[in-house]
């Protein structure tokens, strides 16, 4: 089947990444689908913790060397997108199994398909990582009124009986289905979340559907906490009040927690895990760190033995998203707080970036 498209304006808004604290919103040229290649008009993009990092210089490449940066600039940035199909290059409709008018989202790795990890179907390590919003030669991010899907991306439909919300959070969803299940959480397990931001929020939903005997939040704001108590947690400990390490070593009778996700992107999130974790446990890193972070490595090894699990964005987990929301367990409304538009994107980058008033802010093309 040929190419097949709506009638769209020659160009469109965007924003557009060219250094530390320098975004610019500006008019670009509106794309155009080439083989296999799908065209989707911006519903929604969520501002991530990572994208505040970037935007305050951390992994952003605008230099003359590389440097292993997240970023390379300019480009326009944003990963957690969703959108409606505009314009279908030609073999689009029949490869990807979408038609025009749906509402559609991409995985925000658009694998290589021909490294040793993507011909394992490890493809979420793909040894070239383009990502959108992250290299403008492979795919731009959703912080625009249109974006490109190309022809390698992983698309998924989305029902329309999910509201713009829960469409717009199925990506940090989806990693924080991947990190639960890469806590392998038992029934009897005592389970620490550390960070109750978007990400950890999603994680206690989710860990919360495994079961485990004693699930427990911590985090520095009582508010979070208290939204964490409403979505399953048992214990809730702000570290700010109360020594967190003293205290679930009071759960476990001086054990220590079978099961710690660090989700908190902060030093002291990891060491204060590597403390409270038992021998044998089973510690879960996810986070994007902005900064070094050290640790006594012989706790690792000589002292416990720790299983130290990494856990990287979302394989295989998208359709589980989205199924969770269609089910109603999974629950959206009290986390996402702010919206934008275009135009008002230094606002909403200044209210993720505080995080005083905000859990998930969200712009609005």
């Amino acid at each position: 089947m040929g190419a097949i498209t709506k009638e769209l304006p020659s160009s469109m808004k965007a924003i557009v990444a060219y250094g530390p604290h320098d975004y610019r919103l500006e008019e670009r040229p509106t794309p155009k689908p080439g083989w296999g290649e799908v065209i989707v008009k911006v519903l929604a993009c969520g501002v991530c913790a990572s994208d505040i990092k970037a935007f305050k210089g951390a992994g952003m490449y605008w230099g003359d060397e590389f440097n292993q940066a997240w970023m390379k600039a300019p480009v326009t940035p944003g990963h957690e997108f969703f959108g409606e199909v505009v314009a279908l290059g030609e073999g689009a409709a029949e490869k990807h199994g979408v038609q025009l008018g749906d509402w559609v989202i991409a995985e925000q790795l658009i694998p290589c398909e021909t490294c040793r990890y993507c011909k394992r179907g490890e493809y979420w390590m793909c040894q070239v990582h383009n990502m959108f919003g992250f290299q403008k030669e492979v795919a731009e991010g959703g912080m625009a009124e249109y974006m490109r899907f190309p022809q390698n991306a992983i698309v998924h439909k989305i029902p329309r009986t999910l509201t713009l919300e829960q469409a717009a959070i199925i990506e940090p969803l989806a990693c924080a289905i991947h990190a639960v299940q890469r806590a392998k959480i038992e029934l009897d397990d005592t389970v620490v979340i550390a960070g109750a931001g978007p990400l950890g929020l999603f994680m206690v939903q989710v860990a919360h559907l495994k079961t485990p005997k004693n699930l427990v939040v911590l985090d520095m704001k009582d508010e979070r906490l208290e939204l964490s108590r409403k979505y399953g947690a048992d214990t809730l400990i702000n570290p700010a009040k109360e020594d967190a390490v003293e205290k679930v070593l009071q759960l476990t009778d001086g054990y220590g927690c079978d099961v710690y996700i660090e989700t908190t992107g902060h030093p002291s999130g990891v060491t204060q895990g590597l403390k409270m974790i038992r021998k044998l446990g089973r510690f879960v890193e996810f986070s994007v760190f902005g900064q070094p972070t050290t640790a006594d490595w012989s706790v690792i090894g000589d002292k416990k033995e720790l299983d130290v699990l990494g856990s990287h964005i979302s394989p295989y987990t998208y359709p589980i998203a989205i199924n969770l929301l269609e089910r109603g367990l999974v629950k959206v409304d009290d986390i996402v707080t702010h919206s934008f538009s275009l135009d008002e994107y230094q606002k909403a980058f200044e209210v993720a970036a505080k995080g005083d008033s905000s859990i998930k802010v969200l712009l609005k093309p």
